[in-house]
């Protein structure tokens, strides 16, 4: 009976570690507990998604990079009440026969609240809002960093452990975002499955998408092709990650789009570190 309950509290004890590393998902941080995850992203592409769905090369033989450092922040307010901050750095660039364009500067800044609403055998339930706020970059520059708009969001969380089929967890999150602007409404999703290999070694996969409500102007980007209007997108996210103490860890990913309409079809490869405390 001891035995079995060591073995017990250990799996537990991994599955929260697991979620701890996975930016959460529906949990919210214990009070004064802090999450903050250092990446270098690096996304590239040389194709479009057309308005049918296919693939298309972009035009002139071009091709489209962001290299970007970003930081993402949680700290837990209450048990049951959590802030939620991102920030990047970009650096863009946009090449073809004709030349090559280049823009750097503080791209869109998220700020967010997610609360917990419910927790029980079934599982956790949360809800969460979401602002985004354009940082002061021009707009109007031949390669934007963004839109250049506010946008508004809500969001409802539900996530449940795995344990005892595996010490691990699953997570499932609709919302609306609602934007500003001539930018078209959208309809956002998430699904997530994560999963402890060893004590230190864990890894996760997402499925992150975006359907656009297709109620803003018609129209495309001559600069930036990720900050087309009215686009659909469908990105899985292949993460490994390592954790060198209980507060200190590695994280790799990997992220190709795998469908969409109007806007770039790249991939991005990241490399992150994180700090939490219990």
């Amino acid at each position: 009976m001891i035995k079995a309950a060591i073995r017990t509290i250990m799996a537990m004890m991994l599955v929260a570690a697991s979620v701890g590393s996975s930016f959460a998902g529906a949990w919210t941080r214990p009070a004064h507990g802090l999450y903050d995850k250092l990446a270098y992203n690096f996304y590239y592409s040389h194709k479009n998604f057309d308005s049918e769905g296919g693939w298309t090369e972009m035009s002139d033989n071009g091709t489209f990079r962001d290299y970007n450092l970003s930081n993402y922040l949680e700290y837990g307010l209450t048990d049951n009440l959590t802030l939620i901050n991102s920030l990047v750095f970009k650096l863009i660039n946009k090449s073809d026969t004709n030349g090559s364009t280049t823009t750097g500067g503080v791209g869109d800044i998220e700020v967010a609240a997610r609360y917990k609403l419910v927790e029980g055998k079934f599982g956790i339930l949360s809800t969460q809002g979401l602002i985004k706020i354009p940082s002061g970059y021009s707009d109007t520059r031949s390669l934007p960093l963004g839109n250049g708009q506010v946008d508004l969001e809500g969001k409802l969380l539900y996530g449940r452990s795995l344990w005892p089929l595996f010490p691990g967890y699953y997570n499932v999150e609709l919302g609306y975002r609602y934007r500003f602007g001539d930018p078209s409404d959208e309809f956002r999703y998430l699904v997530e499955v994560g999963f402890d290999f060893t004590k230190r070694i864990y890894g996760r996969v997402k499925l992150d998408g975006i359907m656009s409500v297709d109620n803003g102007e018609k129209y495309g980007s001559d600069g930036n092709p990720t900050t087309t209007n009215n686009f659909d997108i469908g990105k899985i996210e292949l993460t490994a990650g390592y954790k060198i103490t209980p507060k200190l860890g590695l994280e790799l990913s990997y992220t190709p789009a795998v469908y969409g309409q109007n806007t770039a079809a790249g991939s991005t490869y990241a490399l992150g570190l994180f700090y939490q405390t219990p």
